[in-house]
């Protein structure tokens, strides 16, 4: 499935863009927001508290801002945010939908878990919600199974390029301009390692996706779900182990031994470019207000590419990301339906998306307010590169909808541990992933 999201700011990317291929995850049927007007309470006339699940809260504050304007719009309904760990979300709530605990709303935090969240029959069925959002709200086809929806989108974030423009002008290196390939990239980052004392040319975290999610959409012919061939990957981990070998980039090893988190690192300033997705602008205009991000200027450039046929603003950037979304516990309180189904039509709503962007979410909601809102934060860049950044990019799902995605994402993660731990080599590691697969899925 190819998804092109411009998310942000249609006016300066003239709008084309963003209508070449939206289509297909958007809903089908139009209509207007169904954002409550103030002192209203349309969707409950006795007090109704419901339940989220959310992580990581204080460095995460979209589910508390969700909250807060959706309260506000309806008095009569509380919304309270029950935490989990980020890190085992997945788990933590699948124990949690099996014991009867879970939340009332289900934050899919990972597309891959949907389908054995529906198997299992978690999640109730809100295509009658998702039917009537308004056609500029994005992302809602990845909550899809058979034609049923099972989660609203209320963000859409795609991966990008944050750079340290204080450490390139130290290291007296050029920053990106928009025509960046990997191969430039892995120049510019021993460049300014050989040239500074301490931080490091680049800094990409120890995810799977860090690597394989650029691999699988920027590579043609590459095929996730096919389940066939994968050696698609290798440059991506050629590269790295590459960076790490001349110091240019943190080893893996130490990543995970001494729990290193990307925000560290390039918050305060240990690495002079970083890989992220659009959510780290929220946290890193949070914690440089706050002080726990070093002060420095910085910019957004587009993520760097496969090859030149795709670099340059002139061109849409290929780059890959999931929506993030909510759905509705099958196990919910009757009684607490409708509320439960306002709250998914509010935080698709433009009143969300405004009230995220306000914040630094880059919301599933495309329009001029949102675009407005999120460009005046303070503290956030607003030169032309980092505008088209944010604006301007064909986002290809990291987890194309299938029920075979999770077993093939699990053995491919398995191989990604075993490449960069250095246990086993690229070649070895890949060809084992997919012998797992062909095993399993037949």
């Amino acid at each position: 499935m190819k998804k092109t999201t411009i998310a942000l700011m249609a006016a300066l990317t003239a709008g084309a863009l963003a209508l070449a291929g939206c289509g297909e995850d958007k809903p089908t049927t139009g209509g207007s927001s169904t954002s409550p007007k103030a002192g209203e309470s349309p969707v409950a006339a006795e007090p109704v508290t419901l339940t989220v699940s959310g992580w990581s809260l204080e460095t995460t504050p979209e589910f508390q801002v969700l909250a807060d304007a959706f309260h506000a719009a309806n008095p009569n309904v509380t919304v309270e945010i029950k935490e989990y760990d980020a890190n085992d979300y997945g788990t933590l709530m699948l124990a949690d939908m099996s014991a009867g605990a879970a939340p009332d709303i289900i934050t899919i935090k990972e597309a891959k878990a949907l389908s054995q969240w529906v198997d299992g029959g978690q999640l109730m069925d809100v295509s009658d919600v998702v039917s009537s959002l308004p056609s500029n709200v994005s992302g809602a086809g990845s909550y899809t199974i058979d034609g049923v929806n099972y989660a609203a989108p209320y963000r859409q974030d795609s991966w990008v390029l944050y750079y340290n423009i204080d450490l390139f002008t130290q290291a007296g290196v050029a920053v990106p301009d928009g025509s960046w390939t990997w191969d430039d990239y892995a120049a510019k980052a021993k460049e300014i390692a050989s040239k500074l004392v301490g931080p490091k040319g680049a800094y990409e975290h120890s995810w799977q996706s860090t690597l394989q999610g650029f691999a699988q959409a920027q590579t043609p012919g590459a095929d996730l779900a096919g389940g066939k061939d994968y050696s698609y990957l290798k440059p991506y981990y050629e590269r790295v182990l590459d960076l790490q070998s001349v110091g240019a980039q943190e080893t893996y090893g130490n990543i995970q031994t001494n729990k290193l988190t990307y925000q560290s690192q390039f918050g305060k300033q240990q690495a002079a470019m970083m890989a992220m997705g659009s959510w780290y602008v929220a946290t890193l205009i949070s914690q440089q207000a706050s002080g726990e991000a070093d002060t420095f200027a910085w910019g957004i450039a587009p993520i760097p590419q496969y090859d030149s046929s795709t670099t340059g603003t002139d061109k849409v950037p290929v780059t890959f990301g999931d929506p993030t979304g909510m759905g509705i516990n099958a196990g919910i309180d009757e009684a607490k339906v409708d509320a439960a189904k306002a709250f998914l039509s509010f935080v698709a709503s433009e009143a969300a998306g405004v009230a995220l962007a306000e914040i630094g979410i880059v919301s599933s909601v495309s329009s001029d307010a949102v675009t407005t809102a999120y460009f005046a934060q303070a503290g956030i860049p607003t030169d032309d590169l980092s505008k088209f950044a944010m604006s301007t990019h064909d986002t290809r799902p990291e987890n194309p909808q299938s029920p075979t995605i999770a077993t093939i994402q699990t053995a491919l993660g398995e191989a990604h541990t075993a490449i960069m731990s250095g246990s086993t080599g690229i070649d070895a590691a890949i060809t084992q992933a997919t012998e797992t697969i062909k095993a399993e899925l037949g």
